[in-house]
């Protein structure tokens, strides 16, 4: 049968009575559309099936299984993940790599990393675990997100567990630097509510504090966007450049102030900005299933 506006055919039937995988692909269609009555199917396969998608997607409106008008039926496509040599990622024995070695082995490296930096000396045996596998399963996470999904992109760890540039180690550096300045400030999360409570509007007069604020405020555009297109890298990018800003605003703006002698100043209104910062990563992280730490 060839669909409405389709160049290919689909095959329901061999001559020999057998069934293809256009039958299971419309029979599935069909089920989600009429029994499980489906407002929304996402089907996330590579980018080469596009096609065959396309056409079993029109021949399920042509039977009347779904409206267009009421419910999504999408092809969130991808792309191929490469190697450093730009082929499709392999062992070196030219097997498919698995997951769980993948994840293993990011777990090893994000290890090294932190104790390269030397932070098992200021971290818990508990809170280094948690960093570590916050790191290892937030980079590769993070690294298939973070490009746009229809694009091949190339592995490495090495550019996936740099503390610099958009990656999840930066990002998760970036938090855990934020709820540091929160806790060094020795205010708790009731005084600072309390704050907010009675303050109609933040006074916020530099150019830092304003960039940050305006960005945090596109959140929700964000989101929808995301939810039109089903491309996270839009994500991704907005929580990058606000980590960006933060770090801007934190070198241009003191939150924790040393004055003359012993007098310590707390700016309420910066740390309330630290704090809805912080709270919009965390937000950002869960929709991107990266786990967030307090200490790193």
């Amino acid at each position: 049968m060839f669909p409405t506006d389709c160049k290919v055919p689909l095959t329901v039937v061999k001559s020999d009575g057998g069934f293809t995988y256009d039958t299971s692909d419309l029979a599935a269609l069909k089920y989600r559309m009429l029994e499980e009555k489906c407002d929304w199917s996402i089907y996330v396969v590579d980018s080469g099936q596009s096609l065959h998608l396309e056409t079993v997607f029109a021949a399920g409106r042509d039977f009347g299984w779904y409206d267009e008008a009421v419910q999504r039926v999408e092809h969130v496509a991808f792309g191929l993940v490469l190697g450093e040599d730009k082929k499709k990622f392999k062992t070196r024995s030219g097997e498919t790599v698995k997951l769980l070695d993948l994840l293993s082995e990011g777990v090893k490296r994000a290890s090294e990393k932190l104790l390269e930096k030397g932070r098992d000396a200021v971290m818990s045996e508990e809170e280094l675990n948690a960093a570590r596998d916050a790191v290892a399963f937030g980079c590769v996470k993070y690294a298939d997100l973070s490009h746009t999904r229809t694009q091949d992109y190339v592995f490495s760890f090495d550019r996936m567990l740099d503390d610099r540039g958009n990656t999840a180690v930066y990002l998760l550096y970036a938090y855990a630097r934020i709820r540091s300045i929160i806790r060094t400030s020795g205010v708790t999360a009731e005084q600072l509510a309390e704050y907010v409570k009675k303050t109609e509007t933040l006074p916020l007069t530099h150019p830092a504090e304003l960039n940050l604020a305006k960005h945090l405020l596109k959140l929700a555009d964000c989101v929808l966007l995301v939810l039109d297109t089903l491309m996270l890298h839009q994500m991704c990018d907005y929580v990058y450049q606000l980590s960006t800003l933060f770090h801007d605003f934190y070198k241009e703006c003191y939150v924790i102030e040393k004055k003359a002698g012993e007098e310590t100043v707390i700016h309420f209104h910066r740390l309330a900005l630290c704090d809805v910062t912080a709270n919009v990563i965390s937000k950002c992280f869960e929709i991107l299933g990266i786990r967030e730490v307090p200490k790193m």
